[in-house]
Formats: C-alpha cells, structure tokens, sequence
C-alpha cells in the first residue's frame, strides 16, 4: 500500500499539467493582483494636486479674460460671416535649396 501511494504522488509530480500549466496560472493570477497593489501605490501617495487653469493664474497674478458662452449657433453665425468664395491663391518664396535650379 505504501508503494501503491508512493507511485501515485510519483505520478502526479511529473504530470505535464501539475509541472506547468499550475505555476503558468498562478503566475498569471497572481500578477494580475500584484500589478493591481502596485499601480494602486501612484494614486494613493500622489502629492500633487490638481489646479484649473483659471486657479493657477489668480495664483501667479496673470489675468484672463472670462469668456463668454459658446455654442453651435453663436459658431455658426460667426462663420457666416466669413468670405470663403473670395480668395486669392499667394505664393511664398520657398527656403534656399528647394528650388531644382538654384
């Protein structure tokens, strides 16, 4: 019987699932938890907090304009105003060495 037993725990030790498809998973599983904790510790000791824009400027002294409220309509209307029709195509002179007969 003590043979018997002492074969079958032979048995399961070299098993190709016991040997590597058990340490694969709880490799996996366990990091999957562990990266959990370890990306938990940058929010948790964060020592910077966050300021607006708008905070931030009263805090230096720099003013900024409020500005008003913008939506599609407002958008709209003010690209109406806008000529696109009428235009004039302008050619720049290009840098030095663009040009194939410099």
């Amino acid at each position: 019987m003590l043979s018997n037993m002492k074969n079958n725990i032979h048995q399961l030790f070299y098993n190709k699932n016991l040997r590597y498809a058990v340490p694969f998973l709880l490799f996996v599983i366990g990091g999957s938890f562990g990266l959990r904790e370890f990306t938990a510790l940058r929010y948790k000791y964060r020592s910077v907090e966050s300021l607006s824009f708008r905070e931030e400027a009263k805090k230096t002294g720099i003013a900024v304009k409020k500005q008003g409220e913008v939506t599609l309509e407002k958008e709209y209307e003010d690209l109406k105003k806008v000529d696109i029709y009428n235009w004039e195509n302008v050619r720049i002179s290009r840098p030095k060495g663009w040009n194939e007969n410099e």
